[in-house]
């Protein structure tokens, strides 16, 4: 569960390890492409949906063709500047087809991809933020901000997210998927804007928290600028749990290099039923993203240590 590229890091990892893999994507982002096909069109913005069909992608020509097709984005001076041809064709075979599973279904069959991609819900969502400090001379003061693209970076502290409607409806697919699941993988990718909004939609939290899958959350390798500017991995943990307090987790996954303090991460993670697990999972070049094949290395030794399949199998 997630959005952008911390969804694809997720993605990438996990179908080196299994085939039997659905990935639930955030529907609220209001930038580039998929704003502008959102607000043209009334349209899911299809631009994480998009990014988690190209991270399934296999290594052979095939998959890494049809990757690179779908991440191609027009270059310009007029309409279709920056558009990305995966999000024309996922909106050209929503209109066709008049149902957003089955479209996302015969995308992934077009691709090979290793997995299903659903969005969490079947309406636009807008994200909004309730930020401390977003006017610089206002520090004390707390603002609510609109849109997914502007809360991954605003100034201020981010104190709470809520989504308009703030009842939407689960994709029905997605609730069953959950319950249905071994494992459930949370994150790693902008904690307000990608992770927390799974967790706001009522029919999905609740599968969530009825679901007999065993929950892992992966961790940044870094705070983000403006939305967790100077978070801690375990501050992380705590905005989740206000956001989400009926939820428990079983395994907490952070890159060893990232944590200074591991005893305050050991007990936030406690305090959501977890247990800690670091591994070296960040790339070689020294940049805070997620390495393929050893976040994949670590997802396999927490399904092997904590039980690949649930006990009640």
């Amino acid at each position: 569960l997630g959005g952008g590229m911390g969804l694809s890091a997720s993605l990438a990892a996990l179908r080196r390890i299994t085939g039997d893999l659905t990935a639930v994507v955030t529907v609220a982002d209001d930038g580039g492409s998929s704003g502008r096909l959102r607000d043209e069109l009334g349209v899911l913005p299809p631009g994480d949906l998009r990014k988690a069909l190209a991270a399934l992608c296999g290594d052979d020509e095939w998959g890494q063709t049809w990757a690179r097709v779908i991440q191609h984005r027009f270059q310009s001076q007029g309409d279709l500047h920056e558009h990305a041809v995966g999000n024309l064709l996922i909106v050209a075979l929503w209109e066709q087809l008049g149902d957003h599973v089955q479209a996302l279904d015969l995308v992934g069959k077009l691709l090979g991809a290793h997995g299903r991609v659903l969005p969490m819900s079947a309406v636009p969502l807008e994200l909004q933020a309730l930020v401390k400090g977003h006017d610089p001379e206002r520090p004390e003061e707390v603002d609510t901000v609109r849109g997914q693209a502007t809360v991954a970076l605003t100034p201020g502290e981010v104190q709470s997210v809520h989504l308009v409607p703030n009842d939407p409806p689960a994709v029905p697919e997605a609730v069953a998927a959950v319950l249905d699941a071994d494992w459930v993988v949370l994150g790693p990718g902008s904690w307000f804007s990608s992770v927390i909004p799974h967790l706001l939609v009522p029919e999905l939290l609740d599968a969530l928290t009825e679901t007999k899958a065993r929950k892992v959350l992966s961790l940044n390798l870094a705070p983000q600028p403006g939305e967790t500017e100077g978070f801690s991995p375990q501050r992380h943990l705590e905005v989740l749990g206000r956001h989400a307090p009926k939820l428990a987790l079983d395994v907490v996954l952070a890159d060893e290099a990232a944590v200074p303090d591991r005893d305050s991460l050991t007990e936030a993670a406690k305090r959501l039923g977890a247990a800690v697990e670091l591994a070296p999972v960040a790339r070689t070049d020294g940049s805070p993203r997620h390495d393929p094949e050893l976040l994949a290395a670590a997802y396999d030794r927490i399904f092997r240590m904590h039980g690949r399949i649930g006990p009640w199998r």
